[in-house]
């Protein structure tokens, strides 16, 4: 059954309600709708309620390279599941342009006629092989499952973090989902109570539950490819397999799983600023490239009504010319280009594009 978020006066989040409980008090004036920033239907109370107690709500995190699956369950209903496109490629590719543009830059202003120890060669001012930094995909991949998690926070009351354990063996070699796993648990450490578990223990608890994995075409955004081990990763919270009785070993505990939407997101692909571009440009005018602003007031990312004749759409803004803007959907498919005057912002940037399925 679903459940509807429920935050106090002071935006604190309580126990989720039923819908129809949440629909007599938005009628009777005893609720209002709560905004946030992942889409989801929530209700803040106009009243204080005459009872907060809380009961355990977890969220599963289930990391990859390319995807990421989160739930939010609890004993009872399962309350929220996401399938997160990860901008791990993107962000790998970037850097990878930056450091050829860079060496481009650089090689211009040696001449290279001279003898190599009378070459412009700018000596190096640190050592930045001692460093213990992150990769930038890998936080990239990491940033955007803490900003997901903490918009759950305003919605849910969440206690217990769950996340799996990524370990590499025998001839699967080295993961990039294995860099900086430390890292992320002492992070989100500071505000959770995080525990991690090995994939076989999530397998375990998947099948307890009957429930089955999609193993093939990890990319579609199903619950059964990522989502389906955010679910069995929060549920080992409720059930564990242990002694019962004498030399009998079993489950032991319950949890219930229960139908809900799923909430498919992903970082804008919005090109930043560039000061140099790859080639020259013609009268030495460098033509604009990438940034958010767009010059009709709009940013890129923005969430949009857009109509062109009889057709409407809702989109974000990718684009814009002299007069118009492009609106894109989820995916970044360009939907069409739409008279400024005709294109109604509905909700500014937030950094997510939001798609519930």
């Amino acid at each position: 059954m679903l459940r509807v978020p429920v935050v106090d006066k002071n935006g604190l989040p309580l126990m989720p309600t039923k819908p129809s409980r949440a629909r007599r008090w938005l009628k009777e004036g005893k609720a209002k709708v709560w905004k946030n920033d992942l889409q989801v239907f929530a209700i803040q109370l106009t009243f204080e309620p005459s009872n907060c107690k809380e009961q355990l709500i977890v969220a599963g995190i289930d990391p990859g390279k390319h995807f990421t699956g989160i739930a939010v369950q609890s004993a009872k209903s399962t309350l929220w599941l996401g399938h997160l496109f990860l901008p791990f490629q993107k962000v790998k590719d970037r850097l990878e342009q930056r450091t050829m543009m860079r060496r481009t830059r650089r090689s211009r202003r040696i001449d290279r006629k001279l003898p190599y120890n009378q070459r412009a060669h700018r000596q190096k001012r640190f050592d930045n092989r001692r460093q213990n930094k992150v990769p930038p995909s890998i936080r990239a991949n990491r940033d955007l499952e803490k900003r997901v998690l903490d918009e759950l926070e305003r919605l849910f009351p969440l206690l217990d973090v769950v996340i799996e354990s990524v370990q590499a063996k025998g001839d699967k070699g080295f993961s990039p989902v294995m860099v900086a796993q430390k890292w992320r648990v002492k992070r989100l450490s500071k505000n959770y109570d995080v525990t991690t578990i090995e994939g076989w223990q999530t397998a375990q608890v998947r099948r307890e539950l009957g429930l089955i994995k999609q193993k093939h075409s990890k990319a579609d955004a199903i619950v059964a490819t990522h989502a389906v081990d955010g679910i069995a990763l929060a549920a080992s919270k409720f059930m564990s397999y242990q002694i019962t009785s004498g030399d009998s070993r079993g489950w032991v505990g319950s949890v219930d799983v229960t139908a809900c939407p799923l909430t498919v997101i992903r970082r804008p692909p919005v090109s930043r600023r560039q000061l140099h571009l790859l080639q020259f440009s013609k009268g030495r005018n460098r033509r604009k490239y990438g940034g958010t602003v767009t010059r009709h007031g709009f940013r890129k990312g923005d969430f949009v009504e857009a109509t062109q004749g009889t057709k409407t759409v809702r989109g974000w803004v990718s684009g814009d010319t002299k007069t118009q803007v492009s609106v894109s959907n989820a995916d970044w498919k360009r939907l069409g280009q739409f008279s400024v005057r005709k294109t109604k912002l509905l909700k500014r940037n937030s950094g997510l594009i939001v798609n519930i399925t």
